[in-house]
């Protein structure tokens, strides 16, 4: 491949693949013809879609892989039986330099444990955290973590959440400075379980660089209060699933209130510009790209349904994370957590 920045994409990932993933490529690569890409699945496939798909072809190579890991594969699975499939070939690509980062639209248990295994996690980083973005009334997107990586995380390891969170957002967003909070069932300083309490002591206590707004609730995901909403895999993957089904009841009640009679479809017909903007707004395409947070290695998640607009979004969060210096921003915010939390390991070590 060219000089440039390279990326490694799982091509048979997905529930549409590799059909949706070549176009999604196919898309990036006219977006930014700077892109290179190294498709990893079945070169027969493969290289006839891509001889329908001018841009894709010319920015891209086939790398053969003889597996495919499915989407009902459990990940103890994965790591016994995947070597040799294309989402193991294709992490193996940014273990080894070949590529600055991964893109897969596949099984999300698979992914992750073969990413943790192949790249390991960052100095520091006590467990990985799955991020996501999510819109937001400001017309912006709202960072979430964790989603689903971690069912339990203590106060150290939210803190660690944030970090990488506030890092993630500055680098996907061009924010300089966004506002980071725990999610709590109350903003109040005394609500809450103990570790989310020690969370947001730890923050204060251990001179994290960043601008830390205390608690928010479920309803400021939406509101946009705050850049980034940190908690743990279990609340974080309910909060997302819960939005994401909203979202599509009031899709399906709009659709329905404006096919319901002439009068409504006249009405649809004529505010058709605003509500195609609506559409586009709440599409998760739009936003589609989460990112393994703490590994040594840029690791992001499509949504297995996505399609190629959607895998082409999660494409451009794998591009800009490997354009920014978000490594070395958590680096140095993990070395002041370190420091303010090492007292205290040794106080309860002694004690």
């Amino acid at each position: 491949m060219a000089d440039g920045l390279v990326l490694s994409i799982d091509g048979m990932g997905g529930d549409h693949a590799p059909d949706t993933v070549v176009a999604g490529v196919d898309i990036a690569a006219r977006r930014n013809p700077a892109l290179r890409f190294i498709i990893h699945g079945d070169a027969s496939r493969l290289s006839a879609l891509l001889a329908h798909h001018h841009y894709a072809k010319a920015a891209s190579e086939v790398a053969h892989a003889e597996k495919t890991i499915g989407m009902e594969v459990k990940a103890s699975q994965a790591l016994r039986q995947g070597k040799g499939s294309s989402l193991w070939n294709a992490v193996a690509s940014v273990e080894n330099g070949q590529a600055n980062a991964i893109v897969s639209a596949g099984n999300t248990g698979a992914f992750m444990a073969i990413s943790m295994f192949r790249l390991r996690t960052m100095e520091g980083v006590h467990r990985p955290a799955l991020a996501a973005r999510w819109p937001s009334a400001t017309g912006g997107y709202v960072v979430i973590l964790d989603v689903g990586a971690n069912v339990e995380a203590d106060g150290e390891q939210l803190v660690e959440f944030a970090i990488m969170g506030e890092a993630f957002q500055r680098a996907v967003s061009g924010k300089d400075r966004p506002t980071v909070a725990l999610l709590n069932v109350g903003a109040e300083e005394q609500k809450g379980h103990e570790e989310i309490r020690a969370a947001a002591q730890l923050i204060r206590d251990a001179g994290v660089d960043m601008d830390f707004r205390g608690f928010v609730e479920g309803d400021d995901i939406a509101k946009g209060t705050v850049d980034v909403v940190v908690t743990d895999g279990f609340t974080g993957n309910i909060a997302l699933k819960t939005g994401e089904g909203t979202a599509r009841l009031v899709g399906q009640l709009l659709k329905e209130a404006l096919t319901s009679g002439p009068l409504a479809q006249l009405g649809a017909l004529i505010a058709y510009p605003a509500l195609q903007k609506l559409r586009t707004r709440m599409d998760p395409g739009t936003f589609n790209g989460a990112l393994f947070l703490g590994l040594n290695g840029l690791v992001v998640k499509s949504h297995g349904g996505a399609n190629a607009r959607g895998f082409a979004a999660a494409i451009g969060v794998a591009e800009r994370m490997a354009l920014s210096h978000y490594r070395d921003e958590i680096k140095a915010n993990l070395l002041r957590l370190a420091g303010a939390s090492a007292p205290k390991q040794a106080a309860k070590e002694t004690g």
